[in-house]
C-alpha cells in the first residue's frame, strides 16, 4: 500500500526535527534566561520538558526541586506568576535570536518534504515556539526550500503538548480526518505523547532532543559510541509510545514505506 493510500497529512515539529540539529537553540536561550536571574541550569535540565509551550517549559523548570531550591536560595521566596512573566519576557528575544541562528535545515529535511509532496501528501507543522519566535525561522526555512502549508504555534490552542489540540487545530483547518491518516514527526518525548493522544501515527526522530548532541558532537563520537547513543535515543522514543523511531528525518519516507509493506 502506498503512503498516499495510508496517510493524508504529515505534521512536523521544527527544532530538532527539521531545523536546528540537536535542538540547541531553546537550550541556550533557557540557560541564558535563568542565568540572568542568578540561576545556573544545565543542558539536561533545560531539555527535560522540551517540546512544551515555552511558558509551560519555564513553569516546569521552576517546579523542578533543584531549580526551585536554587530560586529560594537566590530570591528568598518561591517563584510566582510574576517571575514566570519576567522570565518569559527575557526568554522571548533570546529564543528569537537563537532560533534564527539555528534555522539551518537538518540534512535530508528538504528532500523528505519534497518526497512527501511528490507522493501526494500534505505537510503541516507545529512548535512549542510562539509565532514571534518563529518569524525568522519561517523565513530562513523558506529560503532553503521548506515551506509547510500550515503552522500551529505555542499559545494558539487552549493547551500545548502533550495535549493533542495543536494537531486537532491543524486537521480542522486543513479539513483532514480521520486522525489515523495523520503522521506526527517529533524529536521530543512530549511531542510523541501529543501524537499518541491525537490518535496519529507517530514517528520519533532520535538525533534531536532525545539525543541532545549537536551535529559536531555526534560526528566526534567513535562509531560504536555513536550507534549506541542513537539506539538509546530511539529506544526512549519508542518507550514513550512512538510507532516508529528513526535516526534522522532524512530516513522518514523509506521508513514509512517499509512500515507499511
Amino acid at each position: 500500500m502506498s503512503l498516499a493510500e495510508r496517510f493524508d497529512l504529515v505534521i512536523f515539529d521544527w527544532a530538532g526535527t527539521m531545523v536546528d540539529f540537536g535542538c540547541e537553540a531553546p537550550v541556550k536561550a533557557l540557560i541564558e534566561a535563568f542565568a540572568a536571574e542568578g540561576l545556573g541550569i544545565d543542558a539536561g535540565t533545560a531539555r527535560r520538558d522540551m517540546g512544551m509551550a515555552k511558558i509551560d517549559h519555564v513553569r516546569g523548570l521552576l517546579a523542578d526541586p533543584a531549580t526551585a531550591a536554587a530560586w529560594r536560595a537566590r530570591h528568598g521566596r518561591p517563584a510566582d506568576a510574576a517571575d514566570v512573566t519576567r522570565l518569559m519576557t527575557r526568554l522571548g528575544p533570546l529564543m528569537h535570536d537563537h532560533a534564527a541562528d539555528a534555522a539551518t535545515l537538518i540534512p535530508g529535511a528538504r528532500e523528505a518534504f519534497e518526497a512527501l509532496r511528490r507522493l501526494g501528501l500534505r505537510v503541516a507543522s507545529s512548535t512549542g515556539y510562539t509565532r514571534e519566535m518563529m518569524r525568522p525561522v519561517l523565513a530562513r526555512a523558506a529560503e532553503q526550500g521548506y515551506a509547510p502549508e500550515h503552522l500551529v504555534c505555542s499559545g494558539e490552542t487552549p493547551a500545548g503538548r502533550p495535549s493533542p489540540l495543536m494537531i486537532y487545530k491543524a486537521c480542522a483547518e486543513l479539513g483532514v480526518w480521520p486522525l489515523s491518516r495523520v503522521v506526527k514527526v517529533d524529536d521530543a518525548v512530549v511531542g510523541i505523547a501529543e501524537g499518541r493522544n491525537a490518535g496519529a501515527f507517530t514517528v520519533g526522530v532520535a538525533s534531536g532532543n532525545a539525543l541532545g548532541l549537536s551535529a559536531q558532537e555526534l560526528d566526534a563520537l567513535a562509531p560504536a559510541e555513536r550507534a549506541a547513543r542513537l539506539a538509546a535515543a530511539r529506544a526512549a522514543l519508542l518507550e514513550a509510545g512512538a510507532d516508529l523511531a528513526i535516526d534522522s528525518v532524512a530516513q522518514l519516507v523509506p521508513a514509512l514505506e517499509r512500515a507499511g509493506a
